[in-house]
This record gives structure tokens, sequence and C-alpha cells, in this order.
């Protein structure tokens, strides 16, 4: 044992000599520099933890300040009396003593009662009475805030809250809070318990600083020669057992170093250390790489049969010799290993990206497409997909599979390709051909080389030699299926110079195939789904619009791409030449929406018969709505809450527009000269939701004007908003050329349509013409039985005038009738006007609301027949209410002047009931 180790070990050793001591401060040194380090890190975390929980802690008073500031002065806002004490002639002499007392119960430092402007009623400093607090603008508004306040008249943590009464009116403000002074106490009371804590770790920290140097001081020491030869022996011993070959070359090229595993690979000779490197056998490239004395990192050299991964690096630099140490490592296996696994790692990245790029489209072909894309070019050259006729129309497959559709072709080149088109009806009735295999078996089959794939040729020889002329020489075939049935076909091609498919593509093809499969079912599910909505909505909404004069009518409807929706528009010809303009939107998509859309149209007809006004007509479709919405939630149902309408009248006669609108947009009026407006009226919810009763105003409308009417897909989707779709149809419609309503239509689906439909659109547009004056005739009558007869002669006057004096004792008859009852039973004023257009419309209005009914007069009644005698000549009668009373009108249909051959004859009046004596 060396004498240093024997004098570090001795105990009873006198006082060391000084070459002890030197060697004593040497370890002493290196100790000491662990113990340094340790100290300092340990100084520098405790500083920063100090400081971090001395932020924390003031963070904390601060924040406990803020909530005892909020809570006192929320509960002194909301106290009973605090409103009406704001409110008295006097309010600080009633609030300051009660600030006080919940100033000093808070344990605040400060208190005030503030007018909504920031004066001050009440403070703690008396001194700041009738100044104005700065900074409470947020209170002000309604809203309580904290926050660290800075200014006069002091720092301070501080709420203010609104004083808020019963009608939600701010009445005053409450302040509390605590000086930022006060605060900081709070956290310089904590500092010595810091620093104490601080202190302790320190000495913690030091004292195992202390413990670990001296454990190292030990460690360095007693290292004899037994230990040194054990340690290189275990060197040695792993040098020679690692699967990595080591090679040590000196700055003369010759080996001095060579394991066991570089010896093996390499396949050196025995004796090979201290030869050259270029003497040993090694490979060219692997020699001169060790003799230039080059660093390198894994560089791939041949050695034999193997490829070696090398490694060097110069030994100078590590305390060695001058020379080269390199490291071996073979990758042979790794290689093969290594492309296996980026060949599965490539198809695992093809599935994601198949899972992600099929099915975006709610569209079967698209699907197909996007199958035969995402196969080209990383799994095949070619993808041909062929669906069932069934598939392709959204039906369920059925039947046999022997014959398909093409529905999709991708390749590496489009030119001259040698498959059939889109659109080809392809053929699988030889089963030695790898498709009938395919869907035989319901698996994918492989045909590696089609060359002598005689099955293959014999379905269509003609287009296999065209195919194998092209370059074809391998396929997998796989049949695509979901939920166990046939939807279809898939088949990957391979043409020179790519690699033949193999067995272990066929797993992948499968997959490939069933996550397409699913996307196209879907696909077709809903091509079904979305065939019958359209149908069934394109049935309900009208196919042909009514014949009328009052105004010229286009209209445009194009279903969601996604789904039908539940939009729909009407005309309704009203009595008295008006006509009824309708839009409506049902929230939700598909068979519902499009179900409840027509269950709404037919209501508003059946409503639209009782000439009723646009509010009152709204009014009895909210109940509906209400009604039906109560009855299918009861049942689990959808209801239909969320449906809007707007319904106008417009009256050519007078050129009025009424309108009212249950959370529909309003329509946009372009004038004939051009400028366009959108409608300002009265916006009520939706239907079904008992808002408020609904309003109807009122728009004078001249000749010519362009009424639109329109719903909410048109103006609004993803990316544009309802300010954008509006300004966008006011750039539109505004155009002086006056164009047709069947030219705004399409001006207007040109330039607004969005690029991908989720949405309904309806859209309908009238031009308003105004009825001919010479066509009207009016008269006042007075509240007097003797004048029916001038009235009624004038009227016949009027009906030869117009040419139709065939009609003349007919309509005089009726309008006797009429006249009579509103004299007899109804009240002044009483009108009389005759209207000439498709047919002859007579109305007799007058004061009363009370409308007379169609009733049997007995045989001994005087009277009671008169409107019997109406609805047998009329071809149409009724009455509707007005502001000011109601109105009976007539219509009788007009056939070249003549009325029809259906009238009841006036000479033969047998066919009036009359009861038997």
């Amino acid at each position: 044992m060396s004498g240093r180790l024997g004098r570090s070990r001795h105990v009873g050793s006198p006082r060391p000599s000084r070459r002890g001591v030197l060697s004593r401060l040497e370890v002493r040194s290196a100790a000491g520099q662990v113990l340094f380090l340790q100290i300092v890190v340990a100084v520098l975390l405790i500083t920063a933890a100090v400081v971090a929980l001395a932020f924390q802690t003031r963070h904390d008073s601060e924040r406990d300040a803020r909530n005892r500031s909020l809570a006192a002065a929320a509960a002194f806002a909301d106290a009973p009396g605090t409103v009406e004490a704001l409110r008295s002639p006097d309010p600080a002499a009633v609030l300051q003593a009660h600030a006080e007392s919940a100033r000093r119960g808070s344990g605040l430092d400060f208190m005030a009662v503030m007018a909504p402007d920031g004066t001050r009623y009440v403070d703690t400093d008396p001194t700041l009475i009738g100044e104005r607090a700065e900074g409470i603008e947020r209170a002000s508004g309604g809203t309580a805030f904290t926050e660290i306040f800075t200014g006069a008249p002091n720092d301070a943590a501080r709420a203010v809250v609104p004083v808020v009464d019963r009608a939600g009116s701010v009445v005053g403000l409450v302040a509390a809070g605590v000086t930022v002074e006060n605060v900081g106490d709070a956290v310089d009371r904590q500092l010595p318990m810091l620093l104490a804590s601080a202190t302790a770790a320190l000495v913690l920290a030091t004292g195992s600083s202390v413990l670990v140097s001296r454990r190292l001081r030990r460690q360095t020491h007693g290292l004899g020669p037994t230990e040194m030869t054990r340690m290189y022996e275990h060197h040695d011993a792993v040098l020679h057992a690692v699967r990595e070959g080591v090679l040590i070359v000196g700055d003369d090229g010759r080996l001095t170093l060579v394991n066991d595993e570089a010896r093996r690979l390499l396949e050196l000779p025995a004796g090979a250390e201290g030869r050259h490197v270029t003497e040993v056998g090694l490979d060219e490239s692997i020699a001169e790489l060790l003799a230039s004395g080059r660093a390198v990192t894994d560089e791939v050299h041949l050695a034999g049969d193997r490829l070696l991964a090398v490694n060097t690096r110069p030994t100078a630099p590590y305390g060695g010799p001058p020379g080269t140490a390199a490291t071996l490592r073979d990758t042979t296996e790794l290689r093969a290993l290594s492309g296996a696994a980026e060949v599965a790692r490539e198809r695992l990245k093809l599935l994601y990206e198949a899972g992600v790029r099929i099915g975006t489209t709610l569209d079967v072909t698209r699907t197909a497409e996007e199958l035969s894309e995402v196969a080209v070019p990383r799994f095949a050259d070619f993808t041909t997909v062929e669906l069932l006729d069934p598939v392709l129309h959204g039906e369920e497959p059925t039947g046999a599979y022997t014959a398909m559709r093409r529905a999709a072709v991708s390749g590496r080149r489009e030119e001259d390709r040698p498959f059939q088109p889109v659109g080809d009806l392809i053929r699988f009735v030889v089963p030695t051909t790898p498709m009938a295999a395919a869907l035989a078996s319901g698996h994918a089959v492989l045909e590696a080389d089609l060359t002598v794939a005689h099955g293959w040729r014999s379905q269509d020889p003609v287009g296999a030699d065209r195919a194998l002329a092209y370059g074809i020489r391998s396929l997998v075939s796989v049949p695509l299926q979901a939920r166990g049935v046939v939807l279809g076909m898939a088949n990957f091609w391979r043409a020179e110079p790519t690699e033949r498919f193999g067995e272990e593509d066929l797993a992948f093809a499968e997959e490939l195939a069933a996550r397409a499969a699913v996307a196209i079912d879907n696909a077709r599910r809903f091509t079904r789904e979305h065939t019958m909505a359209v149908t069934l909505q394109r049935s309900l909404l009208p196919r042909v619009l009514p014949e009328q004069d009052a105004v010229d009518v286009a209209y445009r409807y194009l279903p969601a791409q996604a789904g039908v929706g539940g939009d729909w528009f009407d005309v309704i010809p009203l009595p008295g030449a008006r006509v009824a303009l309708v839009v409506g939107d049902v929230v939700g998509h598909g068979l519902h929406a499009a179900a409840t859309m027509g269950r709404l149209r037919t209501a508003v007809h059946n409503f639209s018969a009782l000439d009723l006004s646009p509010d009152e007509l709204l009014g009895h479709l909210d109940e509906l709505v209400s009604r039906i919405d109560d009855e299918e939630g009861d049942e689990g149902g959808d209801g239909i809450t969320g449906a809007t309408c707007l319904y106008a009248i417009y009256d050519p006669a007078s050129g009025v527009c009424s309108m009212a609108t249950a959370g529909h947009f309003a329509p946009a009026l372009v004038r004939p000269d051009g400028s366009v407006e959108i409608l300002d009226i009265p916006v009520f919810p939706p239907l079904g939701l008992h808002g408020l009763p609904f309003e109807t105003a009122e728009v004078l409308l001249p000749e010519g004007s362009r009424l639109v009417l329109y719903t909410d897909g048109l103006i609004e989707y993803r990316d544009r908003d309802i300010d954008t779709g509006l300004r966008l149809l006011r750039d539109t419609l505004a155009d002086d050329t006056n164009p047709t309503p069947e030219e705004t239509c399409q001006a207007v689906f040109s330039a607004m349509l969005p690029p991908h439909r989720s949405d309904d659109i309806a859209l309908l547009v009238a031009r308003t013409h105004l009825l001919d004056r010479a066509r009207v005739a009016d008269w006042d009558v007075p509240a007097d039985p003797a004048a029916v007869a001038p009235v009624r002669a004038a009227c016949g006057r009027q009906l030869e005038t117009w040419g139709l004096g065939d009609i003349g004792f007919t309509t005089e008859l009726m309008l006797s009738e009429l006249i009579t009852n509103a004299i007899r039973y109804g009240s002044e004023p009483i009108h009389v006007r005759l209207m000439y257009e498709r047919g002859l419309i007579c109305e007799v209005s007058d004061g009363s609301s009370t409308a007379p009914h169609l009733r049997r007069a007995a045989t001994t009644d005087e009277g009671g027949r008169g409107l019997f005698l109406v609805s047998q000549f009329a071809g149409r009668w009724g009455t509707r209410y007005t502001a000011t009373g109601k109105v009976m009108w007539i219509e009788q249909s007009l056939n070249d002047g003549q009325q029809p051959s259906a009238e009841p004859s006036l000479d033969d009046l047998s066919w009036l009931p009359v009861d038997p004596l």
C-alpha cells in the first residue's frame, strides 16, 4: 500500500507531514468546489422562494382586502333602506352612522356612499364629503368591480358597487376598501417567519452539502493496486463482450486494440494487432477511413455481405495517445427491419389520410373518387372503383353482383389509360376472374402476375391485351362491403416498373376498402334520405303560381346540399284583387322539417281563406304552432318551435302593402328609380314562443316597385355575416334599368349563392301593378232603403259601360241584397265599389263588425233568402273585417264577358229551397 494511503488511514499518527497536508488540501479543494456550488444553489433557491412567498403573501393580502371590500360594499348596497336613504333629501344624515358601523364591523379602513356621478354623501374621512371620487365609471354603468386604486386621497384596495333600484336604475354607489399601507403591514408581519424559515432551510442545505462533501472525499481515497487491477479486468471483459466492434488505430495507421466483435465483423486474421490497417484484408473504403483519422458518424460501409455503420473519433483530446477510436455496428438486419417498419409506417399514415380524405362529402360518386385518389400513387399506379346501380341512386343494393357501374378511375397518367371510362357497365360473369373470386369470397384476391393469369384474360381478352401492352402487371381486387352488404368493387393495379403486389398488400387493401365502404354506405343512405326529403318538400311547395294581376312574380328555390330544410314561399290570391305574398322557414333539416313546412303552408292557406289581416293571421299561426309543440312535446316529438314567417298583403287598388313578420327578415323594396331599402317593419319572435301580439306595418308602393322576400340561407352562411349579406343584397338589387322579376332572381342568385349551401334558399320577387282607375267605380250610400234603387241603377249603367250588360241583372240583384243588409243591419258609412279585373268584384262596406250569415229560411218567413241568392249566383262571396267595420264581397268569373253556362236560370226558380206546406 502506498505511503499516501497509509497516512490517510492512520488514526494515531502525529501531526501530518507537509506532503500529507498538501494532499489533503488538494482533495479538500475538489470537495470544497462541490460544497461551494451546493451552497450557492441552495442560497439562490431559498432566496427565490422567499421572494416568491413575499410576493404571494402580498398578492393574497391584496386579494383578501379586495374580497372583504366587495363583500362589505355589496352588503351595504343591498341592505334594506339604502335605496330609500339615497333618495331622501339628506342621504348623508341617514347613512353616515350606518356606513361607519358597517366599516368597523367589516374591519375596513374606509367606506363611502356616493351619488351615481361619484359625489360623496358619506365618507370615513369627513373632509372628502362633497368631493367626487375618481375611476367609478364602470359602477355608474351598473357593474361592480374591485381594484388596487392609485391616487388621492390614498392608494387602496377598494371595491365599488352600484346601488340599483327595482327598475334596474343606478341610484348611488358604495365604495369600501383597505389602504395599501395596511395591506403592506400584513405582509411585513409575515416577513420574520419567512426569513426564519429561509435561514433554517439554508442551515439544512449547508449541513447536507457538508455531508456530501465528506462522502466524496472518502470515496476518492483508498484506491489501491488491487482495486485498479480489478477495474481494468472489468473494463477488458466489457470491451470484448459488447455487441459492437471497437478498434483503436495509432497515428501510424497500425491497429493497437481490436475487440472480439470487431474481429468477427471485419473477419480479421489472428495477430492483426500491430499491423497496418491496409495489411489485414479490410475493405478498401474501411481501410482508407481508419487510416485517414477522419471523424465520422454512422457512415455505412460494405464489409463482405454486411453493412457496417462506422463511427470514428480522435483519441488525443480525451487523454489518450494520438490515434483514432472506431466503433462498428452491423446494420444489415436493422436495415431490413427498418425498411419493413418504414413500409408499415407509410401504410398507417396512408390509412389515416384515407380516414380524413374519404367521405368529405355525402356524395356517393365523389366518395368513390376520393378512394381512387387516395390509393394513387402511394399504393397503386391505377385504381378503378365500380358500384352497383342502386348504390349510385341511394337505394339498398339487391340482386346479383355481376354487373356494376364504373364510378371512378385514377392513375399516374391520365392520357390513354387502358381502362373503360367512368359510367361504363362492368360485368363479372366469368367466375375465374379475380373480381368474381373476391365477390364470392368476400375478401381481397391477389393476381401477382397478370401476364400468366388466364382467368383474368377470359373475361375481356381484348381489354386484357390492351392493359398488358400498356404495362399493367399486378392486381388486387377487393369487394366494398358495409354491414355485410356488397356495395361495389375496388381494383388496385400496378404497372412496370413498380414492384408487383404481394401477399402483404392484401390486408392493407382490405382495410382501405373497408373504410371507403363505410363512407360510401353513409353517402348512399344520405342520398336516399335527401332524395326523399327533396321529393317531399318539392311536392309541398307550389308547383304553379296562381293567376292574378296584382303583381308579376318570379321565384327561386334551392334545397341545402347537406340536407333539406323547411323554407317555403307562396302567392295566394285574395278577394278584392289583392294578393298575399308569404315566405317562411322552419329551423332544422330533413324529413321532419319538410313535413312541418307543409303543415304550416297548409295552415297559412286556410287562415288566408278567412281574409285575416297579417297580424291576425300570424297570431292564429302562432297559436297553432304552440299547440302542436305541446302535443308533440308530450309524445317525445321534435316540435316545430323556431319557425319564422313573413306575411304581406298587397292591394292593387290603393297600392298599399300591409305586412307582419314573426322572426323573419324584413323584405327589400326596390323602387322604380332603382333605389333600394330594407323595409323597417316591427320584428317579433318566431312562431310558437308566445311573444307580444303581432303588429301590421303598411307601406305605399309606387307602381313598378319590386318587393323582394327571401330566407336567411341567401344572406347568411359560415363565412358571411348578416350585415355583409344584406349589404351585398342591396348592392345587387340597385339597378335603375328596372329589370323583370325573373332577371332580378337571376342576378341575385348569380351574385349571392354561397359556395356550399348548408341551408335552404327561397327567393320571391314581386313587381307591383295598380288597378286601372277606369275599371273601378264606387258610390257612397245613405242609410236609407230608398237609396238602393239609384245605386243599383248606377251599377247597371257602369256594367253596360264595361260591356258586362249580360250579367247586369244578376249583379244588381246581389248588390241589392248586400246593400239592403248593410242599411238594415249595419251602420254608416256604407260604400259600394265595383272592380273589373279578371272577373267582376262587387264590395259593400259598412261600419258594423257584425257579419251576416247564410241560413235556411222557413216557408212562412218573409226574408232570410238574400244571402242564399247571393251564394247561388256568385262564383265566390265572403266577408272581411277592416279597422272601421266589414266588407261583404262577391266575385263573378267571366268568360269573354259572359257568365258561365252553369249560372242558375232566372226564369226557373224551382231550385230555391221551399219547405212543403
